[in-house]
């Protein structure tokens, strides 16, 4: 049996504060994503706007925009974390489990646990915090989906067979699994954010993949 791969560490600070001392510009920049973050993570929070998330860090809002150019860009950088852990979770499991419905599950498994793990990342990845926000932003998480979406046809679509007729019902069928599979992944995330974090994505999950896959 292969080693468990683990999710990726939280994106914010273990204490959900930011550090005291000055940083320099580098530090300044990820600070403000972990606090932006940070502001995600509060059940039933309303829009993160810039003048919060300034005050909440102790600067003026100029100050936020000599690291980033706009608030789209701040969310950008969630993004960018959020695309870099999920996809990088996904080459664990493929690199580590063979392909079929076991794949799957652990990827859909793995993807719930960081979410869990970040909270505040569920609310970007089902688009609530992106809501009056860029198109753009929107754009990029529904690709990321479309990723996810690919990689599970492929798991579950397994090894070629000789036969042909096989392989295309085969392929049909991962792709209709596929696609029920990212549809209850974005639910269970939306129904996390909207219970203020307190229905775990990965509730019943076992049950559920029995019967899906």
């Amino acid at each position: 049996m292969s080693d468990p791969v683990q999710p990726s560490a939280r994106f914010s600070d273990d204490d959900g504060t930011p550090a005291r001392k000055r940083p320099g510009p580098g530090q300044r920049r990820l600070q403000i994503l972990q606090t932006l973050a940070t502001m995600l993570e509060q059940p039933g929070a309303e829009r993160v706007t810039t003048a919060g998330l300034a005050a909440k860090i102790g600067v003026s809002e100029a100050a936020l925009y000599r690291h980033f150019a706009s608030k789209a860009q701040m969310f950008e950088g969630l993004i960018d974390f959020v695309d870099q852990s999920v996809l990088g979770l996904i080459r664990q499991v493929t690199d580590r489990e063979p392909a079929g419905p076991l794949q799957a599950g652990r990827i859909v498994a793995l993807l719930f646990q960081f979410a869990e793990k970040n909270p505040g990342m569920s609310r970007v990845m089902n688009g609530e915090a992106l809501v009056l926000e860029h198109e753009r932003l929107q754009e990029r998480i529904n690709l990321l989906f479309d990723k996810i979406e690919a990689q599970l046809r492929q798991s579950l679509k397994g090894t070629e067979s000789s036969a042909p007729a096989a392989n295309a019902a085969a392929t049909a069928d991962a792709k209709v699994t596929a696609s029920l599979l990212v549809a209850f992944m974005q639910g269970r995330l939306q129904r996390f954010a909207r219970s203020g974090f307190k229905r775990l994505p990965s509730e019943h999950l076992q049950a559920v993949l029995e019967r899906v896959l």
